[in-house]
């Protein structure tokens, strides 16, 4: 009997299925070309065995002088002003990990730099695109790291936590430091463990003519690059695959968006002729029964046609479920409608019936209420398809089987369940994107 492969090995075969069989169109390309190259370079690192590991924090904390001091070398630039890092930067790291290729040490700009919301977007991109975060501090926690923090653990990113500078405290007032940041983060940081260290620890001299300078020390560096190893040893292929499964959930919604935008005059188009064939029908047709059997198999046909223009296939049985799950959110497409419907078909029939005893007089009675019932049908017609819609966009947000892979590995496994924590997209714009 073949042995189950590991579940990096899972996701990495998933994935690449999944890749194969994405089709875009040339307009999809055009507008999401950025998102799949992207997300192309993730998978390929995933292939490569490469692993990034990136700093996250404000100026000034001390992240390019904590990547030297972990390299052992001065390969990020860094200076007594405050903002030296400009651009992303990356050095691959001598350190040997089991399991992996190589791994790569990626610097990014402060982000509360005044004036410099770019670099803040370049450092946030750079963090979601790496596999594991290294949000740097160097004192207690303070509101823009709060806010920095927050989206990465929605994104479900992994974090270390990393306090430096810690040679500027004594060891009573870096404990009560530590305790106070631990307060202050969100709750679902809070099981994180702060790590101290200083990436470039000084001392003062008192020289001969009495002057005293400050002069370098060894970076204490070695409880963060112990920590390091460790996690990449145990679970360095895992963080991989979960990165590429997240980034490969994060296209297919912004897929699934795209297509859902794109389509929406088309549908308002397609929504509008269905309307137009159920008035026609309802209006016609003196049996209450076969209005109400004709309208439910126009809504079902309008539900798979935006399927199929939407991109999002669903058979028969999918359409009819979706049109239940529809009646339940709005009493109109329930019994408020059959009600309706059934009183005017009533009333519609004793007139027709009535015809005769009254010279025709009473079709011409019957006119407005076959118009009113096919105002109704409108109604609900329109109704129908732009819920029929919102419920296409949600199952699409809901992921693929990226998504679905995630959410099933959160399940099972405590350790990616602790790293995922809340993660969460944020909301489209339902309203934007319906017909």
């Amino acid at each position: 009997m073949s042995q189950v492969p590991a579940t990096p090995e899972r996701c990495r075969l998933l994935l690449e299925q999944w890749r194969s069989q994405l089709q875009l169109s040339g307009r999809e390309q055009s507008q999401l070309g950025g998102q799949l190259q992207a997300l192309d370079h993730q998978l390929d690192r995933l292939q490569q065995r490469r692993l990034r590991v990136a700093v996250f924090g404000r100026v000034g904390v001390g992240k390019s002088s904590l990547l030297n001091a972990l390299l052992g070398q001065a390969a990020f630039a860094t200076d007594v002003a405050h903002g030296c890092t400009r651009h992303q930067e990356a050095r691959a790291w001598d350190q040997p990990i089991a399991g992996l290729a190589q791994v790569e040490l990626v610097d990014t700009p402060g982000i509360d730099e005044i004036a410099a919301a770019a670099r803040a977007r370049l450092a946030a991109r750079v963090a979601l695109s790496s596999d594991l975060v290294l949000l740097v501090l160097d004192g207690d926690l303070t509101s823009v790291e709060h806010d920095a923090l927050s989206p990465l653990l929605a994104s479900g990113k992994p974090l270390l936590l990393v306090l430096n500078r810690c040679d500027c405290w004594s060891e009573q007032q870096q404990t009560a430091l530590i305790a106070s940041i631990q307060r202050r983060l969100p709750v679902a940081a809070r099981h994180l463990e702060l790590i101290p260290v200083a990436a470039a620890p000084r001392q003062p001299e008192l020289l001969a003519d009495g002057r005293v300078r400050s002069v370098t020390q060894p970076p204490r560096v070695t409880p963060l690059r112990r920590a390091l190893v460790d996690l990449l040893e145990q679970h360095g292929e895992l963080l991989l695959a979960l990165n590429a499964l997240a980034g490969a959930e994060r296209f297919h919604l912004a897929l699934q968006r795209w297509r859902l935008g794109a389509s929406r005059q088309a549908a308002q188009s397609l929504i509008g002729r269905f309307a137009a064939i159920k008035a026609t029908g309802v209006a016609a047709n003196p049996l209450v029964l076969l209005d109400l059997a004709g309208g439910l198999a126009c809504d079902t046909a309008l539900v798979l046609q935006l399927c199929q223009l939407y991109d999002l296939p669903m058979g028969g049985a999918g359409a009819r479920q979706l049109l239940q799950r529809l009646s339940g959110h709005n009493a109109l497409l329930g019994g408020a409608q059959l009600a309706i419907q059934l009183a005017l078909g009533a009333l519609r029939q004793l007139l027709l019936l009535g015809a005769p005893f009254t010279a025709g007089l009473s079709l011409a009675s019957a006119a407005p209420v076959a118009l009113a019932q096919a105002a109704l049908a409108v109604h609900t017609t329109r109704l129908t398809g732009r819920l029929a819609a919102a419920e296409l966009l949600r199952g699409a947000q809901r992921g693929g089987r990226p998504g679905a892979l995630l959410r099933r590995l959160a399940q099972s496994d405590p350790q990616v369940r602790l790293w995922l924590g809340d993660r969460r997209e944020p909301p489209a714009n339902l309203q934007a994107l319906l017909p």
